[in-house]
């Protein structure tokens, strides 16, 4: 799925993303889109270990990446975000997000995103579903 036209929005609002170091990058697959989040201060909590709150974070804001660039003319929301956490990332590590589009509805899309550590180990399985709504 290509993002960089929601990359572009997302650089110039300068907002929680760039704050705490979200990157997001372009799948060759149309219903994918992937990102990343290095471990570091911003997102750990106090025992050394990355947040379960970044986590939903970095899940949800990649569904939206993923949702806002299918419907370019919509606003999509977060509205439901539900998540597993089997395994830590530790600071220093770096955590790849890949989403998958499940469903594709008109008002509603729903994504999966299994988060992994830097060993390439399951962290998070995050589900998200979005409200579509046009602008």
């Amino acid at each position: 799925m290509n993002i960089e036209g929601i990359k572009e929005l997302i650089d110039q609002s300068r907002g929680f993303e760039q704050t705490v170091g979200m990157e997001f990058i372009s799948t060759p697959e149309p219903d994918t889109c992937m990102g990343r989040l290095v471990v570091d201060g911003h997102v750990l909590q106090p025992f050394g270990y990355l947040s379960g709150g970044a986590v939903l974070a970095l899940a949800e804001t990649l569904a939206g990446v993923g949702s806002s660039a299918l419907c370019p003319d919509c606003s999509c929301a977060g509205i439901s975000v539900t998540a597993s956490h089997v395994h830590s990332a530790k600071a220093g590590e770096t955590v790849t997000a890949l989403g998958h589009l499940i469903h594709k509805g008109r008002q509603t899309h729903v994504w999966r995103v299994d988060v992994t550590n830097d060993a390439g180990q399951l962290v998070s399985t995050v589900n998200v579903t979005n409200i579509i709504r046009p602008l």
